[in-house]
């Protein structure tokens, strides 16, 4: 009787949903389809309205995916994550918060019932019914193992499979729609991508085994700590592990209480992710401030661990991205346009190869600023007139052609920064920890054992040393040269092959 209660109430629940999106869709197109109707689209006239109808899209996207909750609060992240949609989606949609009312106890000791065969009371010795955090997919609870360990479980929430299939069918018949009624909003291929993200999210036995690779990789990194998994306390719709305390990463007066610097925790966190990206080769895919936490150590060396949590979103990149990545770093600290080129051909970018500096490190390809430098005034106005003259069709072009590597990059680095932001550490730091493990990811030894520790060869300190005096050089306007005077050795020229044959 449960059951079919609970299979008509996701049907009905559906059908709402999908009502709400339906409706949302219809009243965006027609903004979109009247409003713009009659402009020059190279025209600022035309710039200045669609720019307020994105806002109001926007507004009318984040009213749906609050109001249906769930993967809507999901689908919404995953967007407003993606750097290169217009301004105003990314504005308005990160404003979501991932939080949901707590499922019903009831509703919970069922789960365990399904997947242990035993009640909630006799698996734990003790299980604290009031969640402590409750999200869009699943729900956290403090417990003690019968061993007396304390321990977090997460617990999926029931019927979730059976909505994402009506969701996702949802979303893939309006994006399909959008498309055919907008020939240049190609943006179809966004909900695949989501729900191979959400498939994945969803096994908790995926997620238990990302967190252990993840520790296998940075075991001997004691600043880094990645909760225990109890294996015998986890399933596909469980997981079981480590209570870990500490600091949200990105609240400053806890910090400040515990006497750390926000400075040197941005530090290690731009760092032990540069690892996972030009190094490892394999990224947590979301970094919010509410997956990572600080924990002070009592000694007074002000030294901490950074806590990794929620597992659930890895990808493992493909090993010729990754080098071919550490590759382009190399080449947009160099400004040197012809390995740029040649970068953006190999992941697919083509023609908007000349657009990556200015998306990784906030500066044009023809840039006369040092890197982490202000854009200057007469730059950032020739970059805003480029920009201006893009249309959607650019947009969902260059998009499309990314690599899917690179918009996990691209989505791992946008979070990144916004945490380092609001910790107070300015951006050179991002460049300074991508400059020293793009050599170090160019060095086969360091990705032959997981868990290396990175001691570098007398070649790659070398490299690193040149890397980081480009980085530092000031922008000298008597010679032109964007690493200053030419004699200082970081001349925009051909940088040597790191990997040694």
């Amino acid at each position: 009787m449960y059951g079919s209660l609970e299979g008509l109430t996701i049907v009905f629940e559906g059908i709402v949903r999908s009502s709400r999106a339906v409706y949302t869709f219809s009243v965006n197109s027609l903004d979109y389809k009247y409003s713009l109707r009659g402009h020059d689209y190279k025209s600022e006239e035309y710039y200045n309205v669609r720019s307020e109808v994105h806002l109001r899209a926007a507004k009318r996207i984040l009213n749906l995916c609050e109001s249906n909750k769930g993967f809507y609060i999901k689908a919404g992240q995953f967007m407003a994550s993606l750097q290169h949609v217009p301004k105003e989606f990314t504005s308005i949609l990160s404003t979501l918060q991932d939080k949901a009312v707590p499922c019903h106890i009831k509703a919970i000791k069922q789960v365990f019932v399904e997947n242990f065969g035993k009640d909630l009371s006799d698996i734990y010795a003790s299980f604290d019914e009031q969640p402590i955090a409750s999200a869009s997919i699943a729900q956290v609870h403090r417990a003690r193992l019968p061993d007396g360990q304390e321990v977090a479980v997460k617990v999926q929430y029931p019927g979730l499979q059976q909505r994402l299939r009506v969701d996702i069918k949802t979303m893939g018949i309006l994006s399909h729609a959008i498309s055919w009624i907008f020939p240049d909003y190609q943006f179809e291929w966004i909900v695949p991508e989501f729900e191979k993200t959400l498939s994945k999210e969803l096994d908790f036995l995926q997620e238990a085994e990302n967190a252990e690779r993840t520790a296998r990789n940075f075991r001997k990194h004691k600043s880094v700590k990645v909760p225990h998994i109890f294996w015998d306390f986890t399933t596909r719709q469980v997981l079981t592990m480590e209570f870990m305390h500490g600091c949200k990463i990105d609240d400053l007066h806890c910090l400040l209480r515990s006497g750390l610097n926000p400075r040197k925790v941005a530090q290690t966190l731009v760092e032990v992710f540069a690892e996972m990206i030009f190094v490892h080769g394999y990224v947590h895919g979301d970094p919010h401030p509410g997956n990572i936490l600080v924990f002070p150590h009592s000694s007074k060396n002000h030294s901490f661990d950074l806590v990794l949590l929620d597992h659930g979103i890895y990808r493992e990149l493909d090993e010729r991205f990754r080098v071919d990545f550490c590759q382009l770093w190399k080449a947009l600290i160099l400004l040197d346009q012809h390995e740029m080129q040649q970068m953006g051909e190999r992941l697919g970018v083509g023609k908007y190869y000349q657009y990556l500096p200015v998306i990784f490190t906030g500066r044009t390809i023809d840039s006369k600023s040092g890197l982490g430098k202000s854009m200057p005034i007469e730059e950032r106005k020739r970059l805003s007139q480029e920009v201006r003259q893009f249309t959607m069709g650019d947009i969902s072009q260059f998009m499309e052609s990314l690599p899917r590597d690179l918009l996990t990059v691209l989505r791992t680095d946008g979070l990144l920064r916004s945490i380092i932001s609001k910790l107070g550490a300015p951006q050179r730091v991002r460049l300074m920890a991508n400059a020293k493990y793009a050599v170090a990811g160019l060095v086969p030894k360091y990705n032959s054992e997981p868990g290396f520790s990175l001691k570098p060869t007398a070649k790659a300190t070398f490299d690193y040393i040149y890397l980081r005096l480009c980085l530092e050089s000031e922008p000298d306007s008597s010679t032109g040269s964007p690493f200053g005077d030419p004699k200082s050795g970081c001349e925009p020229v051909r940088p040597v092959q790191l990997v040694q044959t």
